[in-house]
């Protein structure tokens, strides 16, 4: 590629920064960067990083909270032509290894009250808050002034939530996230006079590469959080300071739930963008009444393609409030047969992308990544419906659809219809294995008052046709979920198999 042609995502700050030096990039708790800060501490970053012995296209390990650091060291491995692997702050043990192990990272970098968990073959420098770690590092280091990377090589493994398999590390290069970040900006309405909070992990794809990176591009002043904790985020609002939030729905589910909800002063609020999983209607229109000026996007998507893939404006909800919207300028979508044809507007079939959004495969996966991208285009493994007019309704995972007696329902209708009564604070509903229906769709119920399981049974049979609603409900304290707020079934469908 021509030098100067290339568009990288580091290259996506230095332009902010050219553009507008002064402006606060980023704060976190009492630190703040202006842009040129910023851009200065990825240069002294990168050079850090090559002074550890790594070389281009050597993997490097994130392991840490969210912070300005990880922020830094993420946009300091592009710059440096390194490939970044973000690993999620939970893992422990076996799956804390095997994502480190599969990558090949040769250097983890780690927030200190983590790294003990790193197996101790694993080479680790802290990420930030210790003598020595890369924060600190920042002050006596020199500029990095290698060679820019091309926008055709990889810049970070971003491996699959793992909800119904082990992760897969999706191979993104600087031009598939770039793309992305156009997309973002166009469908999301982002622009430099927005105060955006990030709360949600910067591990997770939707939180870094369809929020706090594109606002990066446009020049807002961006706060981050450690976590999406209720109480800082209204006094962020209430002050003032936040206009514009992104939450995964059980996150909107909390807050909707808060005894204070009601009487926060949450006016200032002016968008909230909700994806990463199916949000229940009721709960939406619950959320619409108590804010009916707030502006709500769907973000519909997966790690694959950036994970941004199609969004529902705020003026399109009406009539299809559960509706994943259009695709996002870059992408193309279809919904097809299992012998990749397409079906009919209205009729269910697996939704599939072609798109430069899309990544290059999987991390040392071939036979999954053939699977995956067959005909020329990416199988989602999402089961949708297209309408005359272009918006998708997500109907299920594939492997989420329930088969009971030999007729399909999906999981998400059973899940509205039980979102409707008012003791009902989650839900998520499953098949399990059973000698007469095959699969029991089995509803696991998280609840908010006193109710029975024949008294929510009889409410679904009063909203569904009877073969959809629940055999069997289960009572829980809390559902099983990954950090980015995607209620893992499959380990309720283990958990309860066979009880």
């Amino acid at each position: 590629m021509t030098p100067g042609h290339s568009s990288t995502v580091d290259g996506v700050l230095r332009r902010s920064a050219r553009r507008t030096p002064a402006r606060v990039a980023v704060e976190y708790g009492d630190r703040s960067w202006t842009y040129e800060e910023l851009d200065s501490a990825v240069s002294r970053a990168a050079s850090v990083l090559l002074g550890q012995g790594l070389n281009p296209g050597d993997r490097v390990g994130a392991y840490g909270h969210n912070s300005d650091a990880y922020l830094i060291a993420f946009l300091a491995c592009a710059r440096a032509g390194l490939v970044h692997v973000p690993v999620n702050q939970n893992l422990t043990g076996d799956d804390l290894a095997y994502i480190v192990g599969q990558s090949g990272s040769a250097l983890v970098l780690a927030d200190p009250d983590l790294a003990g968990r790193l197996p101790d073959v694993v080479r680790s420098l802290p990420l930030r808050d210790a003598e020595g770690s890369l924060l600190a590092q920042l002050a006596t280091a020199p500029a990095y002034d290698g060679a820019e990377p091309r926008g055709d090589e990889l810049v970070q493994l971003l491996y699959t939530s793992g909800t119904t398999a082990l992760p897969k590390g999706a191979m993104m290069t600087h031009r598939s996230l770039v793309h992305e970040y156009l997309s973002a900006i166009t469908a999301l309405d982002l622009s430099a006079g927005d105060r955006p909070v990030h709360a949600l992990p910067l591990y997770h794809s939707a939180q870094m590469h369809v929020f706090l990176m594109p606002y990066l591009a446009v020049g807002a002043t961006n706060i981050i959080l450690d976590a999406p904790d209720g109480d800082r985020l209204f006094d962020l609002i209430e002050a003032g300071r936040v206009d514009s939030l992104f939450a995964p729905p059980t996150v909107w589910i909390g807050l909707s739930n808060r005894p204070d909800f009601p009487t926060r002063d949450l006016g200032g609020l002016r968008k909230a963008y909700y994806g990463a999983s199916i949000m229940p209607v009721p709960v939406l229109e619950r959320l619409r009444e108590r804010l009916p000026k707030l502006a709500f996007y769907n973000c519909f998507g997966q790690s694959e393609i950036g994970p941004l893939a199609t969004v529902l404006g705020p003026d399109e909800h009406k009539g299809r409030m559960d509706s994943c919207g259009r695709t996002v300028l870059f992408v193309d979508a279809r919904v097809v047969d299992e012998d990749g044809k397409d079906v009919p507007d209205g009729t269910p079939g697996e939704i599939v992308y072609r798109s430069p959004q899309l990544c290059e495969g999987y991390w040392d996966k071939p036979e999954e990544t053939a699977e995956a991208f067959r005909d020329g285009w990416f199988h989602s493994g999402d089961l949708a419906v297209r309408d005359a007019h272009g918006y998708f309704t997500i109907v299920d995972r594939v492997k989420d659809v329930i088969n009971s007696g030999g007729v399909l329902v999906a999981s998400r209708q059973v899940e509205d219809a039980l979102y409707t009564h008012e003791a009902v604070a989650e839900v998520a509903v499953v098949g399990l294995p059973d000698e007469r229906w095959i699969e029991a769709v089995t509803a696991v119920v998280v609840p908010r008052g006193e109710v029975t399981e024949d008294e929510l049974i009889a409410h679904a049979r009063e909203k569904l046709s009877p073969f959809k609603a629940p055999k069997r409900v289960v009572f829980v304290d809390e559902l099983p979920r990954n950090a980015s707020g995607k209620i893992l079934k499959r380990e309720l469908r283990e958990h309860y198999a066979g009880r």
